[in-house]
Parts: C-alpha cells; sequence; structure tokens
C-alpha cells in the first residue's frame, strides 16, 4: 500500500508534467524570428564517417541551400573512407557551392566527432559555423532562418529541435517514436522553466567567439555529450542560447533490437553523467509505466490508466503533432505504450554501469561526464 502511494505520488507529479509539455509545446511555437536583416556568412561543418544510408540524399540538402553566402566543410579520418567519394560526386554535382574535403587522420583523444570538428573549424573563413551530424536532413531555408534567429547579437548558440526519421526496422521506428514524443517534451519543458542551457548534438549554429570564449575546442576533447557542454558553458558565460525555430530530420538508420538497445543505454548513461539531477528528473516523463504499476499493484486503481493515457496522448500530440508534424507518430499512435515501457526499461539500466561500446570500443564514463578508452 505505502509503495503504491508512493508511487501515485510520483504519477501525480508526471500528469503536472503532461500538462507542462502541452503549454511548453504552446510556448515555443508562439516564438518565431522576423526576416534576417543581414545574411552574413555561414561555414557549414559535416563531420563523416562510411556511406551511411541515404548519406547522399542527406548531403545533396546542404548544397541546395536558399542563401547567397555560404561554405560546406567535411571530414573524413582517411582519404578512402566512402563518405569522400561521396562528397566528391556532389561537388561535382554543384560546381558553384564552396565545398572542401578534409582529411583529418585520427583522434589523438576519445571524442572523434569533436576532433573532425576542431580541424574544420580552423578551415573555416567564416564566424558563424553550423555543425550537422551526416545523418540530418534539413529544407533549402534553413541557413536563412538560422541568419535571422543570429540578428540578436545577444545570441551566441542555436539548437535544432529534431524529428526522427526511422529506417526499416520495427526497432527504429520505436526509437523515433520516443524521440518525437518523449525527448522533445523534456526539451521544451526545460526551456520554459529555465531557459536553454544546453545544445543537441544533430545541429548547433554557434558564433566563434561564443564558443571561443569558453576554451575553444580543445576544452571539450574529453566528453562524451560535447553537445549538452557547449551549450551550458556559452549559456553560462552571458551569451543566450537559442532552441531554433527550424526543425531539421534527424535520419536514425535500421537497427535491431540489441543494436538499439546498446545505443538506448549508452544515451541514459551519458545523460547519467552529464545531468544526474535532469536524469533523475525523467520519471516523470514517463506516466503509462508508473501507472501500470501502480495497478499490479493496486488492481482496484484501474481507473489510473485511462486517465493517464489521456494525459499521455495530449502531451505527445503536442510534441510530435503541433512542433514537429510527425505522420510516423500518427501511424503507429499504439506503439507509444510500447515504446515507454522500453524507454522506462532503458532509464532503470542507466543506472547500472559506467561503460559504454561506440563504434566498436569500450569506453569508461567519468563522474563528470568525461570518458576515455578502456584499454
Amino acid at each position: 500500500m505505502l509503495v503504491a502511494a508512493a508511487l501515485a505520488l510520483v504519477l501525480a507529479g508526471s500528469l503536472v508534467y503532461c500538462v507542462l509539455t502541452v503549454i511548453a509545446a504552446r510556448r515555443y511555437l508562439a516564438v518565431r524570428p522576423a526576416a534576417a536583416t543581414r545574411m552574413p556568412p555561414i561555414s557549414v561543418l559535416k563531420p563523416l564517417s562510411g556511406a551511411d544510408l541515404g548519406l547522399e540524399e542527406n548531403l545533396r540538402t546542404f548544397f541546395l541551400q536558399d542563401y547567397p553566402d555560404y561554405e560546406l566543410l567535411f571530414a573524413v579520418r582517411e582519404a578512402d573512407d566512402p563518405a569522400a567519394a561521396v562528397v566528391e560526386r556532389l561537388r561535382r554535382e554543384f560546381p558553384s557551392v564552396a565545398a572542401r574535403l578534409i582529411v583529418t587522420g585520427e583522434p589523438p583523444y576519445p571524442n572523434a566527432k569533436v576532433w573532425s570538428l576542431s580541424m574544420m573549424w580552423t578551415a573555416a573563413r567564416h564566424d558563424l559555423v553550423v555543425m550537422s551530424d551526416s545523418d540530418i536532413r534539413v529544407t533549402a531555408r534553413l541557413l536563412r532562418t538560422i541568419a535571422a534567429e543570429f540578428d540578436d547579437p545577444a545570441v551566441g548558440l542555436a539548437t535544432c529541435p529534431y524529428r526522427a526519421v526511422p529506417g526499416q526496422s520495427f526497432w527504429s521506428a520505436l526509437e523515433a517514436v520516443g524521440m518525437n514524443t518523449e525527448f522533445l517534451g523534456g526539451v521544451l519543458t526545460a526551456r520554459m522553466m529555465e531557459g536553454m542551457r544546453f545544445a543537441l548534438g544533430p545541429t548547433i549554429a554557434v558564433r566563434r567567439q561564443a564558443l571561443d570564449g569558453i576554451g575553444g575546442w580543445n576544452s571539450l576533447t574529453d566528453y562524451l555529450a560535447e553537445d549538452f557542454v557547449m551549450g551550458n558553458r556559452i549559456a553560462a558565460s552571458g551569451y543566450v542560447v537559442l532552441l531554433s525555430s527550424y526543425v531539421i530530420e534527424h535520419h536514425i538508420g535500421a537497427t535491431g533490437f540489441m543494436e538499439n538497445w546498446r545505443h538506448r543505454l549508452r544515451w541514459a548513461r551519458s545523460t547519467r553523467r552529464s545531468r544526474p539531477k535532469g536524469y533523475l528528473g525523467q520519471v516523470f516523463t514517463n506516466p503509462l509505466p508508473l501507472a501500470l504499476l501502480i495497478c499490479t499493484l493496486r488492481p482496484d486503481w484501474w481507473p489510473l490508466l485511462p486517465v493517464t493515457a489521456v494525459f499521455r496522448a495530449a502531451a505527445a500530440f503536442a510534441t510530435a503533432g503541433w512542433v514537429l508534424r510527425d505522420r510516423l507518430t500518427l501511424r503507429m499512435w499504439w506503439s507509444v505504450p510500447l515504446q515507454d515501457i522500453y524507454s522506462f526499461a532503458a532509464w532503470l539500466g542507466g543506472f547500472a554501469g559506467n561503460t559504454i561500446l561506440w563504434r566498436g570500443r569500450r569506453y569508461y564514463l567519468r563522474p563528470d561526464g568525461r570518458f576515455e578508452l578502456v584499454r
């Protein structure tokens, strides 16, 4: 009885969180930048590793930007990386776009992405820089939207929310539903409650002086969640960090169960190390598993399930429907409870263990969010 009552208190907080998610979504949608008064030149940095499914289509969208002055920089570790051939084909297809390919060699520290970005950062010509992962797809309006948001000189960084697009596997689709209905809710609620004090890795725009002001890339080399640390430190330095009004597409690819589970555990353990208090607070983002646990202990409290389902559906629609315009969740609405149970299990799993498997190598996560190769 006491356990059920305690869980019911947590569930009450979770239902309040659902309401906050709906409010946060409306507030996010109410803010849109005016048209840019100027269009500064922009450098776009794209770290690459292998020719993943859809890579050429993803990269092509950056060659098709409706923007007067921008350059594209791509980085691979080795010249024979299959991604290099994709870049060369696109350079021939779009000869008018200033595009360069940089071969970085092996990274001298754990975070290979930071190494690639630092090499491109040094070669980039412009002060406004957009960093975007290889699995991102955009429309021609991305850079114009970024320019408008950086019209305000107080803005040091803008980070783009994303609509997850799965590959051809059920587990990939389930993860995408979770990203579009659960993860974004946490971002929007944090933005409303305390302002943006972090960044989301898939696509980030930053002023050169803002990043240099926190120590540049040398200050981020050992962090797994370098995006979070970057946004947190730039916000602490006095710059405004924005959740951009531009929604990107994040193509997450097809994965089987074990690969997907390892990915979720890596994400969970990284979040626990980067934001320990926020990680504990994630218990409120999964109301349906809480309601199921309560009803397992107290079957006579079954009315909690339909009530919780209504609140969860409202929060899911606010993020996936209003903000992301996500058709996947509309088709797979029935999978939300299953995704929530899976997500809850991964959250619990994130409390155990301090190692992750990333690109075939095992790393140890330190308490401060840094990580190192397990030799």
